[in-house]
């Protein structure tokens, strides 16, 4: 491991531990009532977060995947729904900003709108019809070319903090495109007519995310909205896997720590009547926390050093493969922590009234969080074996020509 923490990333680390703090006050609430959370983008958009992988020319704070990978870890910690709907708009910023097939125009229009006139933008690709699992690459959302922009028609999936966001990216493919794998990117503002919202967001974990369907019914984009276009949007998603997905990783590792954290002051502060020592000094309690905190651990280590390889390679098979690595076992390890430190926790922790109930149903989400763990391990398989994915016969008959899973 050959990775380091510098100071600023300690002192952001510090400063989203505060931010959580604050959210914390509020987060039992807005997952029982699955209601969005505004009053902690708000004070993100104070904290200055909206701009946090914006570089410094371009006016922001320039911070990489590690060291946004310390913050998540902390903001999760005080309400998980936030930290993962937050980085909804860290996923499309931080892409944008980094590849070669986004214009340099739309880079600084881009860098204005979050640090100058804070606005928020939510990323989203998914669709009901799309799978983890084999990785669609295709989206059925469409774009017709009108006079100055586009048209937009299609039904997404898990829009999170729709309610928030300014702005929604949205993946399409154009109607005239011809190569299988082409897509654009566009901006849809939340007032944009032809774009409404459908609640459907009642769901075991990260009820506050508020990931909600959206419809496009014709709804108008201009020239300027359009993010990137290409005839291989595939590369595009896959040179930004360090934001579009591995972002979210730390996430995870956030709800892991917040439940080993919990069950060590609960099983510390509490001692049956009839004895002299806590629940702590119990031989199963002793060992199951010791396991708790090796899964803890590892996990915490291969989340650091995926972002720091992945920040000083950039997508690199090397660094893709850490990113993978580290996605399967943090979703592995934090259902494993959260499942043990409910048992530990006893009757007690199946009440709303603590944090552990709550802990336990997000953490459940991560195996499922793409890429689900299937998929990671699919991938991982292939660049660690150096093989090329069109010699691999793919998981299920593809309907057209093309060959070989998916990796991005």
């Amino acid at each position: 491991m050959e990775f380091h923490i510098t100071e600023e990333q300690r002192r952001l680390q510090q400063r989203s531990r505060q931010l959580a703090q604050d959210f914390a006050t509020r987060a039992a609430r807005h997952d029982r009532e699955a209601s969005h959370p505004l009053e902690n983008y708000t004070a993100l958009r104070d904290a200055g977060f909206y701009g946090l992988n914006v570089p410094v020319p371009l006016g922001g704070r320039g911070v990489g995947l590690l060291g946004y990978s310390l913050a998540a870890e902390e903001l999760a910690q005080g309400c998980a729904s936030t930290a993962l709907a937050f980085n909804m708009h860290l996923s499309i910023v931080g892409p944008v900003m980094e590849s070669p097939l986004v214009a340099d125009q739309v880079k600084t229009h881009v860098a204005r709108m979050v640090v100058e006139d804070s606005r928020l933008i939510a990323g989203n690709f998914s669709e009901p019809t799309t799978s983890g699992l084999v990785g669609t690459p295709v989206p059925m959302a469409r774009a017709r070319r009108v006079e100055g922009g586009y048209c937009l028609t299609g039904r997404k999936a898990f829009a999170s903090m729709l309610e928030a966001a300014d702005y929604t990216a949205v993946l399409a493919r154009p109607d005239e495109a011809t190569a299988p794998g082409a897509g654009l990117i566009a901006l849809v503002p939340r007032t944009a007519a032809g774009r409404r919202v459908e609640a459907v967001w009642d769901t075991l974990g990260m009820r506050a995310t508020r990931s909600d369907s959206m419809i496009l019914e014709e709804c108008f984009v201009p020239d300027d909205a359009v993010l990137v276009r290409s005839d291989d949007i595939v590369s595009f998603r896959r040179n930004g896997a360090n934001w579009l997905w591995a972002s979210y990783t730390a996430v995870y590792l956030g709800i892991a720590a917040a439940a080993y954290r919990t069950i060590v002051e609960t099983v510390r502060g509490r001692t049956p009547p009839g004895f002299a020592q806590s629940l702590a000094y119990h031989p199963d309690v002793r060992r199951q926390v010791a396991e708790m905190s090796v899964d803890l651990e590892a996990a915490r280590l291969l989340t650091y050093h995926s972002a720091w390889l992945s920040d000083a390679e950039g997508p690199t098979p090397a660094a893709l493969a850490a990113l993978y690595r580290a996605k399967f076992f943090v979703g592995e390890a934090v259902t494993r922590i959260t499942r043990t430190a409910m048992t530990l926790g006893g009757a007690h922790a199946l009440f709303r009234t603590g944090p552990l109930e709550r802990l336990f149903r997000d953490g459940a989400v991560a195996p499922v969080q793409f890429p689900p763990r299937d998929f990671c391990l699919a991938s991982l398989g292939l660049l660690e074996l150096g093989l090329d994915s069109r010699d691999v016969l793919p998981p299920l008959r593809p309907l057209g020509d093309g060959a070989g899973p998916v990796i991005r």
